[in-house]
C-alpha cells in the first residue's frame, strides 16, 4: 500500500472511532432521566438541558467529525509530542480523553494561526479532503522546515466548493486574521470593515459560537443576539450556528427588534432620514422630561383629624433631585411617592409624633399622594408621547428648540393628525422612535453580546436601538462602507460606534477576498471611485480568477437569452442567483414559468425557497447573500431605481459581488458609464 494511502486509512480509522464514541456519548445522554430531579421546576430545566445536549450530539454522516489535525513539538511531559484532531465539536472516549478537540478550544488556535515564523508549538498541520462523510485526501504543512507551507489545494477546493441552500460554516477554512477577530475577548467591542467576499458575516457568526463556548455561564444568563438586514438574510445564515452546536442564539431584523406597533404607512425619504437623525434623541428626551411639571401647590395629606402639608418649594426640591438622578422616567416616578411620604413623616416627627416605616408606606399609597404625583409627574406611554409630538406643532416646537429648524419640524408634523394614538399610521422610522421613547420611560434590558451585520445601512437612531440591547454587554459590528445603500448610510465607523454607545472599540479591516473571484471583484471595483473617495479596493486571493461574461442583447430578447443561459447550466452543481431591479422581478418570474424553468424567489420577508438551486432575487435583498453563479439583469435599471446616483452605484456594487465562481451581466440598455 502507498504510504499516503496507509496514512489516510489510519486517519479514516480514527474518524470511525470518533463516530463510535460520539454515538456512545449520545446514548449516555439519552439514558438520563430528567423526571428524577428534586422538584418539578428543576426537572423541567433539566429536561431542556438534556434535549439541547442530545441535539448537539447528533452525527451528520454527510460530514466528518474533524477537518484538521495538529502535531505539537516534543516536551518534557510529552517526549514525542501530542496529536490533536480538530473538529466542530468535542468528542471524548470512555475515559474522558479527547478523540476530537472542539475548534474553539485554546489548543485549536494553532491550527488557524501557526506559521513558520510563529509556529505556536505546532510542528505539523494537516488538512483533510472530505467526500460524503469519508476522508479522501490529506495535506501536511511542516512548520519546522517550511515544507508544504503556503498554497493549500484542499483549502482552495473547500472555499470554491459549489453550494445550494443556506450559508454553511467556514470552520475548516478560517484564516489567521479572521481567527483573531473570532477569539477576541467578550468585553471587547469590535467593528469589522470587510470588503465583499472577505467572510465578515461568517466571522461574526463564528465569533458568537466561540463566545458561547468560552463564556457559556455568563452568556447563558445574558444572551446573544444576531441582528441582520432582513428575513431572507437571516434565513440564509440561520443554519451556521446550529451546525456548530449552538442553538440558543436569537435572530432579529431591526424591524422586529423595534416592533412596538404595526407599520401602516411609509415616510418619504427626506422624512425617514430626518426621523433617523441623532438629533431626534434629544427631541424625544425633552418631550418626555418636559412632562414633569413644577410644584405650584403644597402637598396636603389628611390623616385622621389632621392635615399634613409639604410646601411647594420642598416638593420642587424632590422633583429636581429625581430629574437629576439620570434614571428612567418611570423609575423616578415610582420613587416619588416614597420621597413625598418621607417629607410628610418629617413634619409628623417635628410635631412630636413617632411614625414608623408602615406609616410612611401608608402615606405613599394614600389617595392624596397618588393624586399629587399624577398632577406633577403624569404616567406616560411611548405612543402617546409621539402622537402628541407629531399632532401638535407647539409641542414639537418646544421639544425641538435648538435642534430642528422650522422647516424640519414642518416635515415631521402630521398634515391630518389622527384623533387617537391607536389610530395613528406609524411608519418604520416611527417604530424606532417609539423604541427610543420606551427606553426613556423604562430601561431596555441588555444582552451579553450582539452581532450586528450590514451595520453601514442603519440610521443613527437605529444604531441607538441596537446599542440599547448591549448597553452593559459588547457588540461585534460587521459592514462595508462601500455597500451603504440607504439615504442615511454611515460614512464613518467611529461615528456609528458612537451611536451604538461603544466609542471604545477595536476597528479591524478585512480586505482579502476569499469568496469573490478576481475577475468579478476587479469588474465591480470600477464603481468605487464614483461611489466615494478613500475606499480601498478589495483583493481576491483566489487562484481561480472566476468567469466574467458581459452579454448585450436586443431589446425584447432578454428573457429568451436569460432562459437559454439557465438551460445551459441546468446540469451543473451549485446555486444560481438571478438578480434584477425589484420592479422587473415579477416579469422575469413569469417568463421563467412560461419556459418551464423551475426556480425559487427570495424576498425581504421570505426565504422559504432558499434550498432551490435557481433563485430570483430583488436587488434590494441581495446584500449578504452569495451564489456560485450570478446573472445580473439590466445593471442600469438596478442603479436607476435608487434615489441618487451614489446610492444606485453602491447598490450595483453589492449586486455584482454576490458571485462565488461566475458572473454574467445581461443587458439591453447601455451599461452605467463606469462599467462600459
Amino acid at each position: 500500500m502507498h504510504v499516503l494511502d496507509a496514512e489516510l486509512a489510519r486517519e479514516q480509522a480514527h474518524l470511525d472511532r470518533a463516530r463510535a464514541e460520539l454515538a456512545r456519548m449520545r446514548e449516555a445522554a439519552e439514558s438520563l432521566d430528567a423526571s428524577r430531579a428534586s422538584d418539578a421546576i428543576s426537572g423541567e430545566v433539566l429536561s431542556r438541558v438534556l434535549a439541547r445536549r442530545i441535539a448537539s450530539l447528533q452525527d451528520d454522516p454527510r460530514t466528518t467529525l474533524f477537518f484538521g489535525r495538529i502535531d505539537t513539538a516534543a516536551s518534557a511531559d510529552h517526549p514525542t509530542g501530542e496529536t490533536f484532531h480538530i473538529g466542530r465539536r468535542h468528542v471524548s472516549d470512555g475515559s474522558g480523553d479527547p478523540v476530537v478537540v472542539d475548534w474553539r478550544a485554546p489548543i485549536s488556535t494553532g491550527f488557524y494561526r501557526a506559521s513558520v515564523s510563529e509556529p505556536m508549538d505546532v510542528v505539523r498541520r494537516r488538512r483533510f479532503g472530505v467526500e460524503h462523510g469519508r476522508l479522501t485526501a490529506l495535506e501536511d504543512e511542516h512548520l519546522a522546515t517550511g515544507a508544504g507551507v503556503g498554497h493549500s489545494a484542499l483549502l482552495a477546493a473547500e472555499i470554491e466548493r459549489p453550494r445550494t441552500g443556506p450559508m454553511r460554516d467556514i470552520v475548516s477554512t478560517i484564516q489567521p486574521e479572521q481567527d483573531e477577530i473570532v477569539r477576541s475577548d467578550l468585553d471587547t467591542s469590535i467593528c469589522v470593515q470587510g470588503a465583499p467576499g472577505t467572510g465578515k458575516t461568517a466571522v461574526g457568526l463564528h465569533r458568537a459560537a466561540w463566545l458561547l463556548y468560552s463564556f457559556r455561564e455568563r452568556l447563558d444568563r445574558s444572551g446573544v443576539l444576531v441582528v441582520g438586514p432582513n428575513r431572507a438574510f437571516l434565513d440564509h445564515i440561520g443554519a451556521v450556528l446550529p451546525s456548530l452546536g449552538e442553538l440558543r442564539v436569537g435572530h432579529a431584523t431591526i424591524e422586529s427588534l423595534v416592533a412596538h406597533a404595526q407599520v401602516r404607512a411609509e415616510d418619504p425619504p427626506a422624512v425617514a432620514a430626518l426621523k433617523g437623525d441623532a438629533r431626534l434623541a434629544r427631541v424625544l428626551s425633552r418631550a418626555v422630561w418636559s412632562q414633569v411639571r413644577r410644584a405650584t401647590e403644597p402637598l396636603v395629606v389628611p390623616r385622621g383629624v389632621r392635615k399634613w402639608r409639604v410646601p411647594a418649594y420642598e416638593v420642587q426640591d424632590v422633583l429636581d433631585e429625581l430629574v437629576a438622578r439620570d434614571v428612567r422616567y418611570e423609575a423616578a416616578r415610582a420613587l416619588l411617592p416614597q420621597r413625598l411620604a418621607h417629607h410628610v413623616l418629617l413634619a409628623m416627627e417635628s410635631s412630636g409624633e413617632a411614625p414608623d416605616d408602615r406609616v410612611q408606606d401608608a402615606v405613599a399609597k394614600s389617595p392624596a399622594v397618588k393624586a399629587y404625583v399624577a398632577s406633577v409627574w403624569p404616567a406616560l406611554d411611548a405612543a402617546g408621547v409621539l402622537h402628541r409630538l407629531w399632532s401638535d406643532p407647539a409641542v414639537l416646537a418646544t421639544a425641538a428648540a435648538g435642534d430642528l429648524t422650522a422647516e424640519e419640524q414642518a416635515l415631521l408634523h402630521w398634515a391630518r393628525p389622527p384623533r387617537t394614538k391607536g389610530s395613528a399610521r406609524w411608519t418604520r422610522a416611527d417604530l424606532v422612535l417609539l423604541d427610543e421613547l420606551a427606553d426613556l420611560l423604562s430601561r431596555t434590558p441588555s444582552l451579553g453580546h450582539v452581532i450586528l451585520d450590514e451595520a453601514q445601512d442603519l440610521s443613527p437612531m437605529q444604531l441607538r436601538a441596537v446599542g440599547r440591547r448591549c448597553s452593559t454587554g459588547s457588540v461585534t459590528v460587521l459592514g462595508d462602507l462601500a455597500q451603504g445603500t440607504t439615504p442615511w448610510a454611515t460614512g464613518s465607523w467611529v461615528e456609528a460606534m458612537g451611536h451604538l454607545g461603544k466609542p471604545s472599540h477595536d476597528l479591524v479591516e478585512l480586505d482579502r477576498g476569499f469568496r469573490v473571484p478576481g475577475r468579478v471583484i476587479d469588474y465591480a471595483a470600477r464603481l468605487l471611485p464614483h461611489m466615494s473617495s478613500g475606499l480601498t479596493p478589495p483583493t481576491s486571493v483566489r487562484d481561480n480568477p472566476g468567469v466574467l461574461t458581459v452579454v448585450r442583447v436586443d431589446e425584447g430578447a432578454l428573457d429568451d437569452r436569460l432562459a437559454s443561459l439557465l438551460a445551459e447550466r441546468a446540469g451543473e452543481p451549485g446555486s444560481t442567483g438571478i438578480i434584477a431591479a425589484d420592479a422587473v422581478l415579477d416579469r422575469l418570474g413569469a417568463a421563467l414559468e412560461v419556459r418551464q424553468l423551475s426556480h425559487g424567489r427570495l424576498d425581504v420577508d421570505h426565504g422559504d425557497d432558499a434550498d432551490h438551486p435557481i433563485q430570483l432575487v430583488p436587488a434590494t435583498v441581495a446584500k449578504g447573500l452569495e451564489f456560485d453563479r450570478v446573472v445580473v439583469v439590466e445593471p442600469a435599471a438596478i442603479s436607476a431605481a435608487e434615489a441618487d446616483e451614489r446610492t444606485g452605484l453602491r447598490r450595483l456594487y453589492v449586486v455584482l459581488t454576490r458571485a462565488v465562481s461566475e458572473l454574467t451581466v445581461l443587458h439591453a440598455e447601455p451599461l452605467p458609464a463606469p462599467l462600459r
